[in-house]
């Protein structure tokens, strides 16, 4: 089996436990920007190609397929999940697995007032949203909203962005420097039909923040949930965690993954407040949350793997180990230098 990772970026962890999931007789191919990317350093083959939105990308994308026979691909960035399922028809044709959910699950996801609808037909808690900034204002003075406020991005990727205001000055300040950072950054394509709509204002949820990795099968049913407490943040990702027992959290988690009928994983972040469980985003594919829920029992690459190849998969192997902190930690690796990358 082939596959490759586009957006390879940073998870080189990702790409070792496929490796080790699919054996010797695989290929790992990896995807990016730049050559320098660590994923990039770990693959049997890496490419450098365009940013997602050239005209060229998908063109490019489908090229490596062909050529490198590629059986299945995975996306590890929010910004391309909408432009590849787009095209999935064509990478069908060529016998190419997107492992990747649909239009209607991607949109549900990026697109954080959607996620806050679908909360709504769920009734799952969310913060108090508003996409103006007079809405917000307005709801500040009658006492239905407070300070502080998180001001972010509708359309956002890898918290950036995101801003916290105590004062209404400071949400004023911040939601016209979200709304600059979006117009100026890489988040305009994604943002730019709806740039008067693009910031969204939320109330600040105070208690213990979750990380959940639902896995769904290619039907859409979900199979597997990993809760994990998230000890400390690090540049908007997981950096230490605790995979904890709590079955309302896995209820819920069941709840959003077989009503979101998403494919593979979702890297779900929820808070719990008061004995209330807020959900704030949902993200249909492998987050920088992942290792915790793969070091303390978990193997969703194995189960991925059996099934791109047809197979059904013996979940007895997953065991869950409570309790047992981990952290990530700063390391060193050689990245490929220019010449050693490949053109396509």
């Amino acid at each position: 089996m082939n596959l490759l990772f586009t957006c390879a970026g940073r998870r080189n962890y990702l790409l070792q436990f496929f490796r080790e999931a699919l054996g010797n007789n695989s290929r790992i191919i990896a995807a990016d920007m730049q050559i320098t990317a660590p994923a990039m350093a770990v693959a049997d083959k890496a490419i450098v190609v365009p940013e997602v939105y050239s005209a060229k990308y998908i063109d490019t994308i489908l090229n490596i397929c062909r050529r490198e026979q590629i059986d299945a691909l995975f996306s590890l960035n929010d910004l391309e999940l909408p432009i590849l399922v787009s095209e999935n028809k064509k990478f069908e044709k060529i016998g190419v697995k997107l492992v990747i959910s649909n239009e209607e699950v991607i949109d549900t996801c990026f697109d954080k007032y959607k996620t806050i609808l679908f909360c709504e037909r769920l009734q799952i808690n969310f913060p108090k949203t508003f996409l103006m900034l007079d809405e917000a204002r307005d709801a500040l003075t009658k006492r239905i909203f407070k300070l502080p406020v998180i001001v972010k991005p509708r359309w956002g990727s890898a918290s950036i962005g995101i801003e916290c205001a105590e004062t209404i000055e400071e949400l004023e300040l911040a939601y016209h420097l979200v709304s600059l950072k979006i117009s100026k950054g890489m988040l305009y394509e994604a943002s730019k039909q709806h740039l008067d709509q693009a910031v969204m204002i939320q109330e600040k949820i105070d208690g213990i923040e979750y990380g959940l990795d639902i896995l769904n099968d290619f039907s859409g049913h979900t199979v597997a949930i990993y809760v994990k407490e998230k000890l400390a943040m690090r540049a908007g990702e997981t950096d230490k965690a605790v995979l904890r027992n709590k079955p309302d959290l896995e209820a819920l988690g069941l709840h959003i993954g077989n009503h979101l009928g998403h494919i593979g994983n979702l890297d779900c972040d929820i808070f719990e407040s008061n004995g209330n469980y807020y959900l704030l985003e949902m993200n249909p594919r492998f987050g920088g949350g992942y290792p915790f829920s793969h070091f303390a029992g978990a193997n969703y690459p194995a189960a991925i793997c059996s099934w791109i190849e047809g197979h059904t998969f013996d979940f007895a192997g997953f065991t869950k180990e409570f309790d047992n902190p981990y952290a990530k930690c700063d390391t060193l690796i050689r990245v490929r230098k220019i010449d050693e990358s490949s053109s396509i």
